[in-house]
């Protein structure tokens, strides 16, 4: 025990430097290269820098830690590391307002805001059924979210199914994959403010968290009002994923993945795997993205890639059993 906050303190270390030297290489990556000397210059280079590179550098940190934000908190209120941050139908609503923006040929800013606008949607219609539900209040939210997500996803099918062949289907078909490609100043802006308004609370309240993961009894009999803070969590976490999924589009498995690494690492205690997730997440989501942007002549999209990583370690959580699972 004495030594534990100094191996929780190294650790943190580690991952902070792990995420700066990933934030500086990525300056440099990319089919345009940058030296070192022209970091600091003008010119050509500076125009990628600062036009390019800057705002999909910064997109993916925030999306990056926005995912595993949302996913650690669903996790800790629903009490279980199987969950991922689109259990309440958030991406699949923001799925489908992207796929309807794209058929309604709105700008790429209005099919951002689009997809904001029906994530925050879905959420608030899975609230909605199960508030009204005489089921246990958690158990209800997981089936509401179930049945929103495949509403939402059928939806998304039928326009799939008339849109035009030759341009709009494959521009839904590459937004549902999730990318960065396209991101400038204005969707960076429009990301991160509402994920700093949903990240600050959970932050402020993740020691609260920790009290969502014992029995509702104990909960009460330490003076916490489990449903104000149910929905604090939800409100905060939907928010984030929702704008998130907005202006990055479809990439899975980040806030399942991150945050079980997160309690490998440090263990259950959500005073430290909050941060963890949001550090580890934001490296993550920009190493795989350097990634993407090397890989190939034509980028791959991120939700590709991410798959990749995930699924393996969702194929080995299974075969764990759930070790993991809190109680």
């Amino acid at each position: 025990m004495t030594g534990e906050k100094p191996r929780i303190g190294a650790r943190f270390a580690v991952l902070c430097a792990g995420f700066i030297i990933i934030l500086i290489a990525s300056f440099f990556l990319g089919r345009y290269s940058v030296s070192l000397r022209e970091l600091f210059a003008r010119g050509t280079s500076a125009t990628v820098l600062f036009n390019i590179r800057m705002p999909r550098i910064i997109a993916c940190v925030v999306v990056g830690a926005a995912l595993s934000l949302a996913g650690v908190s669903y996790q800790g209120m629903f009490r279980n590391p199987m969950v991922s941050p689109d259990i309440l139908g958030a991406s699949s609503g923001a799925g489908f307002g992207a796929a309807l923006g794209i058929l309604l040929s709105f700008g790429y800013f209005g099919i951002s805001v689009s997809a904001f606008l029906f994530g925050l949607g879905s959420v608030l219609l899975a609230w909605c059924i199960s508030r009204v539900s005489r089921l246990d209040q958690t158990l209800s939210m997981v089936l509401s979210g179930i049945v929103v997500s495949s509403l939402f996803s059928a939806s998304t099918s039928f326009i799939k199914l008339i849109a035009d062949t030759e341009d709009t289907l494959p521009a839904i078909t590459y937004w549902l994959m999730g990318s960065m490609a396209s991101i400038k100043w204005r969707d960076t802006v429009f990301v991160c403010i509402p994920v700093i308004i949903g990240a600050v609370p959970l932050f402020l309240l993740r020691w609260r968290i920790n009290i969502l993961t014992v029995s509702e009894d104990e909960a009460k009999s330490l003076g916490v009002n489990t449903a104000a803070l149910r929905t604090a969590v939800i409100a905060c976490a939907t928010l984030i994923t929702a704008a998130s999924v907005a202006v990055s589009g479809m990439i899975g498995w980040v806030g399942l993945v991150i945050p079980h690494f997160c309690r490998l690492m440090f263990g259950y205690d959500y005073r430290r795997l909050i941060p963890a997730s949001a550090i580890m997440g934001a490296g993550f989501l920009l190493a795989v993205d350097d990634i993407a942007r090397v890989i190939t002549t034509s980028e791959l999209p991120l939700g590709i890639l991410t798959s990749f990583v995930g699924a393996p370690v969702f194929v080995w959580l299974i075969l764990k059993g759930g070790a993991a699972r809190e109680h």
